[in-house]
């Protein structure tokens, strides 16, 4: 069995406990718990026919006050960006976190996904920076921890992307 260690990374509050919780064990909470550190969850996902462990890296909400720190992410297969279309700030710092993975890392696979799309008609974010963004060639999902829309999705894509660089290595 393959396994991959992938890092959540993201600005506070924008979902990435959230997004392992629905991904992982299927569950949605209103409550708010701010992740100190970093928290550990893993699920074993099937693509093409092999399959994939991924160790999932919730690493605590970086703002301008707290800085992810790099020691988190080394050994990391590959990572999610998570932004909050409800605060485009969110979506500013996913850019700078995503820099500084690539520093730390390498080039190696990642997702953005923009987090609750079951509040579309709240979203401060416009179109045209995240259209430049697939542009460059990033992978985009919308998603809803609470509703679990495009939640699978992003951890699959992610799951493909690293099953083919392990397969083209």
């Amino acid at each position: 069995m393959i396994q991959k260690k992938i890092c959540m990374l993201g600005s506070f509050a924008v979902g990435k406990t959230s997004l392992v919780s629905r991904f992982v064990r299927s569950i949605f909470s209103d409550k708010y718990h701010t992740t100190i550190g970093v928290k550990i969850d893993k699920k074993t996902v099937h693509i093409e026919g092999q399959a994939v462990n991924l160790m999932l890296w919730d690493i605590h909400g970086q703002d301008e006050f707290q800085t992810v720190r790099v020691s988190y992410l080394r050994g990391a297969s590959g990572y999610l960006l998570v932004a909050d279309g409800t605060r485009s700030a969110t979506l500013e710092r996913a850019c700078a976190l995503q820099k500084l993975a690539s520093e730390t890392l390498g080039d190696v696979p990642f997702v953005l996904a923009i987090n609750k799309a079951d509040l579309t008609d709240e979203w401060e974010m416009d179109a045209a920076p995240i259209d430049a963004l697939r542009l460059k060639g990033w992978e985009i999902v919308q998603t809803s921890a609470k509703t679990g829309h495009g939640v699978e999705e992003a951890f699959s894509r992610l799951a493909q992307k690293l099953l083919k660089g392990a397969t083209d290595a």
